[in-house]
């Protein structure tokens, strides 16, 4: 008798509620707390909204700054950020949704920051095979800020938590990004549906 097929390991983000960007990532048994975009969870993203992309997505790369840590064993593919690395996101550009060599002609952000966000960036396959209309740009899981500030679209972590999960991951994990947040989930059903069921109800059921 054969084995049961494996599913693949799925990285699961939802935001707490659709009041703030904070939310929790979950792989298993692991859970870390994460920032969400400021224009929030959406299924009809565009460039430019500030909002995470809802849906499931592949993981593709990692880049990382080799001067301020130490990348621990990990299976997707990584590289070391160089000072000349930029992402494009002008929808105008050939290179739209990819990585670029700066100065560039085109509308970018740099990969090499100051401020630490870009230390550790996993890539996310979101309109990437191939980029197309204005759908969106440069969404990574990255480091958040100390007060987990909202980001422009990406899943933030804190450092040691980015750390821990990057070695977790790997070619076969999905990230899945619900739209619906934690409280409305979880809201207990409202008094039409209690007197649904009463209505439904019959004797032969007891």
């Amino acid at each position: 008798m054969s084995e049961p097929a494996t599913l693949p390991p799925v990285l699961t983000v939802q935001a707490d509620s659709a009041e703030t960007s904070l939310g929790w990532a979950t792989l298993g048994a692991r859970r870390w707390r994460c920032a969400l975009g400021a224009g929030g969870v959406r299924e009809d993203k565009v460039e430019g909204d500030a909002a995470t992309p809802a849906g499931r997505y592949p993981l593709r790369h990692i880049y990382f700054r080799n001067d301020r840590l130490v990348l621990p064993a990990v299976s997707l593919p990584a590289r070391p950020i160089a000072e000349h690395d930029g992402w494009c996101d002008d929808p105008r550009s050939p290179a739209y949704n990819r990585l670029v060599h700066v100065p560039n002609e085109w509308s970018h952000e740099k990969m090499w920051r100051e401020d630490g966000l870009y230390d550790l960036v996993v890539v996310v396959g979101y309109n990437d095979d191939p980029p197309e209309g204005e759908w969106g740009s440069a969404i990574f899981l990255h480091i958040a800020r100390d007060d987990y500030a909202p980001t422009q679209g990406c899943v933030a972590f804190r450092r040691e938590d980015l750390l821990e999960l990057v070695a977790l991951i790997g070619p076969q994990t999905a990230i899945n990004v619900l739209s619906i947040p934690a409280d409305e989930a979880r809201a207990p059903a409202n008094d039409d549906d209690v007197m649904k069921q009463f209505e439904d109800f019959d004797e032969q059921d007891w």
